[in-house]
């Protein structure tokens, strides 16, 4: 019987090999959606009917089935953005990731559910380890199907901290790649300056094989040994205060298990300069989304949720100055980034302040990811442990922006060293 919960890389291993086919690897995440999806909720469209009609693909990813969240659009289904404002419409054309994707061979399996514009409301998606428990978002369903076995990996988007934040409560891996690496032609835009398409997966090395074929860029084998181990940075700010017990104590731990295999781990707090992006990155975030939301205010406002257009409308209340000093200090501390990290190959911090929050109305704090969003550098999630409820925790890698191929290949290393 093929497992559904294997990787996407193993699973091509296996059909090059000649040991399984993509119709088996796809009847069995269908069979696995069957079975969970009526608890889990991890979809905004599903047509099973659909999915095994699909031609059999050729291509890098050869039959791979995929999650789309919803925010991105798709000719083939729905795309409703997570507001009843859009029920129902039906793009004409797929997003330019969505497109790449399926002209590389990969199967999309469904929508995925999303917060409301992928920023506030939750959806019904739950925790597939704690069904009591917040998937996290806005990603909820891209995370909640990766690790419940409906695909072995998805697209997400990321403004504040999406993609890092979920993929961490499910226990899988989430990979926000630098800025505009991954382009978002056909994406419902909140923020220009820092929305980013990224990838919820099994793996490492499952998010380099479909961010490195929707982006054209060469992301490396991250499954491959490097030649030596990292200089990491032990980052515990900023968002420390945030930070539960057990996520502080989860930090220690992995980093004494990445020193005793070989890595040189050291202390790295951010410059105080650092810290204005925690008001910075909320400020062009609600005024850029406000602005982007122009025609649902004006035509649909008694359908926005009220908690989002408080923040809509605190963003459209922040004065043209305001606006200009946020986006000149993203711009001043982006480019001071690099020199602040020194010879350090990467940053170690936790990717969410602890396990996922109980109940559905709060997908978390993204109190450790708004700053690295906000400085356009990639970011990878790797699974690390369990809370004190049992549910997963993760760490968070940082690299500088551009510096995507590196960043995935000392995260590759991190998540063999401990086991993940």
């Amino acid at each position: 019987m093929t497992d559904p919960m294997i990787s996407a890389t193993e699973a091509l291993r296996r059909i090059h090999a000649g040991r399984l086919t993509p119709a088996a690897y796809r009847d069995a995440c269908l069979a696995r959606i069957a079975a969970q999806e009526p608890t889990v909720r991890a979809f905004a469209d599903f047509d099973p009917a659909r999915v095994r009609q699909t031609a059999p693909q050729t291509g890098r990813l050869a039959g791979m089935p995929i999650g789309v969240k919803d925010v991105l659009d798709t000719a083939a289904q729905p795309s409703q953005y997570g507001s009843p404002i859009w029920q129902g419409y039906q793009p004409r054309a797929d997003a330019a990731c969505v497109a790449a994707a399926k002209a590389a061979g990969a199967i999309v399996m469904g929508k995925t559910v999303t917060t409301e514009f992928a920023t506030r409301t939750p959806g019904p998606t739950v925790n597939p380890h704690n069904t009591a428990h917040t998937p996290g978002g806005s990603s909820s369903g891209s995370a909640a199907g990766v690790a419940a076995g409906f695909f072995p990996f998805a697209f997400g988007t990321q403004t504040a901290g999406s993609i890092i934040r979920p993929a961490a409560f499910c226990g899988v891996v989430g990979y926000k790649p630098s800025f505009g690496m991954i382009g978002r032609m056909g994406m419902k835009l909140m923020s220009e300056s820092l929305d980013t398409i990224g990838v919820i997966a099994r793996s490492v090395a499952d998010c380099a094989l479909l961010a490195g074929v929707v982006a054209q860029r060469d992301l490396g084998d991250p499954d491959l040994a490097p030649s030596r181990a990292p200089r990491i940075g032990l980052c515990r700010s900023p968002g420390t205060q945030q930070a539960s017990a057990e996520t502080l104590a989860l930090l220690e731990r992995v980093a004494g298990i990445l020193s005793a295999a070989g890595a040189v781990v050291r202390d790295f707090t951010m410059p105080s300069a650092f810290l204005a992006l925690e008001s910075a990155q909320p400020l062009v975030m609600n005024s850029e989304s406000a602005r982007n939301l122009a025609w649902e205010l004006s035509h649909h406002r008694q359908a926005i949720s009220d908690v989002l257009l408080e923040r809509l409308d605190w963003g459209l209340s922040r004065t043209e100055d305001e606006l200009h000093l946020a986006h000149a200090t993203m711009d001043r501390l982006q480019t001071a980034f690099p020199a602040a990290l020194g010879d350090l190959d990467i940053l170690l911090t936790p990717a969410a302040p602890g396990e996922a929050p109980e109940g559905l109305a709060w997908t978390g704090d993204p109190a450790f990811n708004l700053t690295w969003t906000a400085l356009h550098v990639p970011c990878v999630t790797i699974p690390a442990g369990q809370g004190p409820a049992g549910l997963p925790l993760g760490v968070q890698i940082v690299g500088p922006r551009w510096a995507d191929t590196a960043t995935l290949a000392w995260a590759g290393w991190v998540a063999r060293t401990l086991g993940a």
